[in-house]
């Protein structure tokens, strides 16, 4: 564990030992990640909505067709969760069995994205993040920018917990005969399908993402 809390309510309380505070490791964690799960507390109960996302060493921004609805149940704070499963860990009593894994919680009040350069930065942002591709892609047209809803969510109160390593067994189990292990998951993107209206070649930005880990 490195650093010191940002909140007392991003303090991680349960499995303190893989709590991680220091910035930058929380950064390289949501730089991995795909998919943020947004959970707010709505008229209606508990929301929890997959957006997608980028981030900048301030700001996680984050889109999709919900973010108005967003907005309006955030007035007291959203929960943006961000995990990666990195592997099984098998011990030696089913109590034990646990999990490889990096995760970030982010709480904060989001704002709506409004400035039409910020709103652009954001989306240039949220594409790179996911494909890396926004140089290959036509801009988008103004009606499109104004039909887009972006919203901003602080990075001032977030923290991770991160699990490596094999697993921990009992005393009472260290000479049973039972295997005990990890079991890393791998997956990678596969090899581009070009699409029969596409009317390019492969950019160089797509090509690369072949055999590219999904989490690094």
């Amino acid at each position: 564990m490195t650093a010191q809390p940002m909140s007392p309510r991003t303090t991680v309380r349960r499995g303190a030992s893989h709590a991680e505070y220091g910035k930058s490791e929380i950064l390289a964690v949501l730089r991995a990640g795909q998919i943020a799960h947004v959970g707010v507390d709505t008229d209606e109960g508990p929301l929890v909505l997959p957006m997608a996302y980028g981030v900048t060493e301030d700001v996680m921004y984050l889109h999709g067709a919900l973010a108005n609805s967003l907005l309006k149940a955030g007035g007291n704070g959203v929960c943006a969760t961000v995990t990666l499963l990195d592997g099984l860990v098998i011990a030696k009593t089913s109590f034990n069995n646990t999990m490889n894994y990096r995760s970030v919680v982010v709480r904060g009040t989001p704002r709506m994205v409004t400035d039409g350069a910020e709103r652009l930065e954001a989306l240039r942002i949220i594409t790179d993040h996911i494909v890396g591709n926004w140089e290959h892609l036509r801009p988008p047209s103004d009606s499109e920018l104004r039909a887009t809803r972006i919203i901003a969510l602080p990075l001032d109160e977030m923290s991770a917990k991160i699990r490596t390593g094999p697993p921990v067994n009992d005393d009472v189990d260290a000479d049973a005969a039972h295997w005990c292990g990890e079991i890393p998951l791998v997956s990678a993107w596969g090899s581009p399908v070009t699409a029969p209206d596409s009317g390019a070649t492969l950019p160089s930005s797509i090509a690369a993402l072949a055999d590219r880990p999904v989490n690094p």
